[in-house]
C-alpha cells in the first residue's frame, strides 16, 4: 500500500500515540447535560437580580434617614443603574477569560464548578452590604464566575454530545438562562421587592453554591478536552497567544464581534425596560395623588405623607413578559442556524431586533396596554442569538483551546458594552433620566450586527474540529 506524502509540519513527532479513552455514556451525557443547564440557568437568575432589586435597592441604601418620603433622585438612581451593569459587564468579561482559560488547561468540570461557587458566594456575600459601593464591589466580584460559567457550559455540552444533536442542544442552553430570569421574575411577583425588602434575593442567589459543589466532585470530564490534552500543541505558549495570532486571530476578532451584538442589546437596550416600568408606574401614581388626594393619603397627615411608590408586581411583570419570549427565542436559536444558515439566521436575528426595539422605545410606554406583548416580542426575538452563539462559537475553535476561544469572544463583547452602558450613564443629565431616549439610541447596535455577519466565515455544520 502507498501513503501519502506528508508535510512535516502536519504530523508532529510523537514517542507514543495517545491512549483511546471510552466515551461518555448516554447517562453520563444527561448528567453533564443536567448541570451545565442548571449552571448557566442560575447564572441569568444572577443577571436578573439586580436588574429587579436595583431601584428599590438604591432608594434603601442611599436615603440617609431609611424613610419612604425622602425625595427620590431619578438620575442618581439611573447613573447608578448604569455602574452596575457596567460592572456586571467588565466583571463577566474578566471572568470569561480567566475561566475560560481554566477550563483548557484544568478541565471543563472544575472551571465550571469553581465559576458557579464564585458568582454563588460573592451573591450571597451582598446580603450584608451597607452602601451602594460596598455592592458594586461585590456585584463585581460575583460576575466573575457569571461570565466564567459561559465558556464551560458551552464547550462542556458539545463535546460531550454527538453532532446531530448540537443544534437542538445550543437551543436548549441558551433557553437555561432565560429560565432563570422567568424564574427571578416570578419570585418578584410572589414576594415583593421593595425599599423596605429586598436583600432576602441574595439568598436565592446563593443557592447554586450546592450546583458548584456537585460539578467539582460527581460530574465526568469531557472526553475530547481528556484526548487533546495527550496531544502536542502547534503552539507551545498556551492558548492566548495562539487564539490572537494566525490563522485563528481573524476568527476570534469575528467571535468577538459577534459576540458583542447580543450582549450590548441585552445590557445597554433591552435590560432598561424594567427599571423604566418602575419609574414610570411611580410617576404615574404621584400624579394619581395629586389629582385624587382622598385615595392616596389623609389630608390631615399630608405634610408627613410618604411619596406614592411603585407597584413592585409592575416591574416584575415586565421581566417575565420579556424573559418569557426569551426562553422561547433562545431555544429557536440554533434551530434557525441550521435551517436558514448560520450567517443569514444571524442577519435576520439582527433586522428584527432592531425593528422591534426601535418600535417600543420609539412609541411605546410601560403603560401601553401592549407593552408587556412588545416586551415579550423584544424577549423572543433579541436573545435568539443566546441560541445561535452556542452552535456557532464553538465551531470556530479547536478543541485544545475551545473554552478560551468561546470565552473570549462572548465575554470580549461585554466591555465594548460596558463602555455602550457607562456613555448611557453619563448621557442621562442630558436626557433628565428618560430611559426611552437612551433605549432608542442603544437599539441601534442591532444594525452593526447586521453588517458584520456579513464577513463572518463558514464553518463546519457537521462536526467539531479536533
Amino acid at each position: 500500500m502507498k501513503y501519502p506524502d506528508v508535510p512535516i509540519e502536519a504530523a508532529p513527532f510523537r514517542s507514543t500515540p495517545p491512549f483511546a479513552l471510552p466515551e461518555l455514556t448516554n447517562a453520563q451525557r444527561s448528567h453533564v447535560l443536567v448541570v451545565a443547564f442548571l449552571g448557566w440557568l442560575f447564572a441569568g437568575l444572577e443577571i436578573a437580580l439586580f436588574v429587579l432589586i436595583h431601584r428599590p435597592a438604591m432608594i434603601s441604601l442611599m436615603s440617609t434617614a431609611g424613610t419612604p418620603g425622602a425625595v427620590i433622585d431619578e438620575q442618581a438612581v439611573t447613573q447608578w443603574f448604569a455602574w452596575y451593569q457596567a460592572a456586571f459587564l467588565i466583571g463577566a468579561a474578566s471572568g470569561g477569560w480567566i475561566f475560560g482559560v481554566m477550563g483548557d488547561r484544568l478541565g471543563r468540570t472544575r472551571s465550571l464548578g469553581l465559576s458557579v461557587l464564585c458568582y454563588s458566594l460573592f451573591t450571597g456575600a451582598s446580603y450584608f452590604a451597607r452602601s451602594p459601593g460596598e455592592l458594586l464591589v461585590l456585584r463585581f466580584l460575583a460576575c466573575h464566575g457569571i461570565g466564567g460559567t459561559w465558556p464551560n457550559t458551552v464547550a462542556l455540552v458539545a463535546e460531550a454530545w454527538p453532532a446531530v444533536s448540537r443544534p437542538f442542544l445550543a437551543g436548549v442552553l441558551g433557553t437555561a438562562a432565560n429560565v432563570g430570569q422567568v424564574s427571578m421574575g416570578l419570585l418578584g411577583l410572589t414576594f415583593d421587592v421593595t425599599a423596605d425588602a429586598w436583600r432576602w434575593t441574595f439568598l436565592v442567589g446563593a443557592a447554586p453554591v450546592l450546583i458548584g459543589v456537585w460539578c467539582l466532585t460527581g460530574v465526568p470530564e469531557s472526553v475530547r478536552w481528556r484526548m487533546s490534552r495527550q496531544k502536542p500543541s502547534p503552539q507551545a505558549d498556551g492558548p492566548l497567544r495562539e487564539l490572537f495570532r494566525p490563522p485563528l486571530r481573524s476568527r476570534t476578532i469575528i467571535g468577538i464581534l459577534l459576540g458583542a451584538i447580543p450582549v450590548i442589546g441585552t445590557a445597554a437596550n433591552a435590560q432598561w425596560i424594567v427599571p423604566w416600568t418602575d419609574q414610570v408606574e411611580a410617576q404615574q401614581r404621584a400624579v394619581q395623588s395629586e389629582v385624587n388626594p382622598r385615595d392616596s393619603v389623609d389630608p390631615t397627615q399630608a405634610s408627613a405623607a410618604p411619596r406614592p411608590r411603585a407597584n413592585p408586581k409592575s416591574k416584575a411583570r415586565t421581566m417575565v413578559s420579556r424573559s418569557g419570549g426569551a426562553v422561547i427565542g433562545s431555544l429557536l436559536g440554533g434551530l434557525l442556524a441550521t435551517w436558514l444558515g448560520r450567517r443569514f439566521a444571524y442577519f435576520l436575528i439582527s433586522l428584527l431586533s432592531l425593528c422591534v426595539s426601535s418600535w417600543i422605545f420609539g412609541w411605546l410606554n410601560p403603560l401601553h396596554p401592549w407593552f408587556l406583548w412588545a416586551s415579550f416580542t423584544l424577549g423572543l426575538v433579541g436573545t435568539t442569538y443566546f441560541g445561535w452563539l452556542p452552535l456557532y462559537l464553538p465551531e470556530l475553535f479547536p478543541t485544545r483551546v475551545r473554552a478560551a476561544g468561546t470565552g473570549i469572544s462572548f465575554n470580549t463583547g461585554r466591555m465594548v458594552a460596558a463602555a455602550v452602558v457607562l456613555g448611557t450613564g453619563l448621557i442621562v443629565q442630558w436626557f433628565g433620566g428618560n430611559y426611552a431616549r437612551i433605549g432608542w439610541w442603544t437599539g441601534m447596535i442591532y444594525a452593526v450586527g447586521m453588517l458584520i455577519i456579513l464577513v463572518a466565515p463558514k464553518t463546519n455544520t457537521t462536526g467539531l474540529q479536533d
